[in-house]
C-alpha cells in the first residue's frame, strides 16, 4: 500500500476546475489543432491566395495573416466571440440566437460558411461531451442547428466561466495559428519561417483582443474584398488540398 494516498472528493474537483491555471489550459484543449472540429480541413482562402501568386513567400504569407486577422475574419470572429460570452453572462438566450445567426451571414461564401458552421457545431457537440455543465447543455439546445465557429467558442467559455479576455485571446491566436498550419502544407514556407511569422503576430493578437473582447456588433467590419471573391473562386480550381 503506498506511503501516501490522496483521493479527490467531488468538492476538490469543482474547486480545481474554478482556477485560473485550469481555464487556460482548458482554453489550449479546445483550441488545440487535435481538437475534433476538422480545422485542418480549412485554409480561410488561403489555398486561392497562394495558386493566383498573392501568398508566395514568408514576406506575402505575414501580410496576409496580418490582413485577415486585423481586417478581416479575424477580427470580426474575436467581436462575435466576445459578444456570445458576454450573452451566456447576460443569461440571453434571445441575444446568443441573434449572434449566431448575424455570424453566419457574415460568412461571404459558401465554403467560408461551411468553414465556420462545421466547425462550430464540432466544437460545440465534442465540448459538451467531453466537458459538461448545466450552461452548456443550454447552450447546445438554443443552439441545435447551425453554430458560427467563434459563437460556439464564446458560448462554451461564458458558461464555464472562462475570462472573456483570455477567451478571445486564444481564439485569435488559435485563427492564426491553424492559417500558418496550413500555409505550411500549400504555401513555400518552411516551419521556421511560419513560427516567425506566429511570433510577429502574436502581439498584434494581444492587441487585437484587449481591444475587442468589450467592443459591441457594431465594431464589426471587414476589408478584405480580394479573400472573399477568392473564396467563390476555390471551388473551381484545379488541384486544392482543402474545403475552402
Amino acid at each position: 500500500m503506498p506511503a501516501v494516498m490522496h483521493m479527490a472528493t467531488v468538492t476538490d474537483i469543482h474547486t480545481i476546475t474554478r482556477t485560473p491555471m485550469i481555464d487556460a489550459l482548458r482554453l489550449m484543449a479546445w483550441l488545440s489543432p487535435t481538437y475534433p472540429v476538422g480545422a485542418f480541413a480549412y485554409s480561410h482562402g488561403l489555398e486561392w491566395a497562394v495558386e493566383c501568386g498573392d501568398v508566395r513567400d514568408a514576406a506575402t504569407l505575414g501580410d496576409w495573416l496580418a490582413d485577415v486577422l486585423e481586417r478581416g475574419a479575424g477580427r470580426n470572429d474575436m467581436i462575435l466571440c466576445a459578444a456570445a460570452h458576454r450573452a451566456i453572462e447576460a443569461g440571453d438566450d434571445a441575444g446568443l440566437a441573434e449572434i449566431n445567426d448575424l455570424a453566419l451571414a457574415l460568412a461571404p461564401s459558401r465554403e467560408l460558411h461551411l468553414e465556420t458552421s462545421q466547425q462550430g457545431r464540432s466544437f460545440l457537440d465534442a465540448t459538451l461531451r467531453a466537458w459538461p455543465c448545466p450552461a452548456l447543455s443550454t447552450v447546445a439546445d438554443r443552439l441545435n442547428a447551425e453554430v458560427a465557429y467563434p459563437v460556439a467558442v464564446g458560448a462554451a467559455a461564458g458558461a464555464h466561466g472562462v475570462a472573456r479576455a483570455a477567451t478571445v485571446a486564444a481564439y485569435g491566436l488559435a485563427f492564426v495559428q491553424n492559417l500558418v498550419s496550413a500555409a505550411l502544407r500549400v504555401a513555400p514556407v518552411g516551419q521556421s519561417a511560419g513560427t516567425t511569422i506566429l511570433a510577429a503576430l502574436t502581439p498584434r493578437v494581444a492587441a487585437l483582443a484587449e481591444a475587442l473582447h468589450e467592443a459591441g456588433l457594431d465594431a464589426l467590419g471587414s476589408a478584405t474584398l480580394r479573400l472573399d471573391l477568392g473564396s467563390f473562386r476555390h471551388e473551381t480550381q484545379y488541384s486544392r488540398i482543402f474545403r475552402s
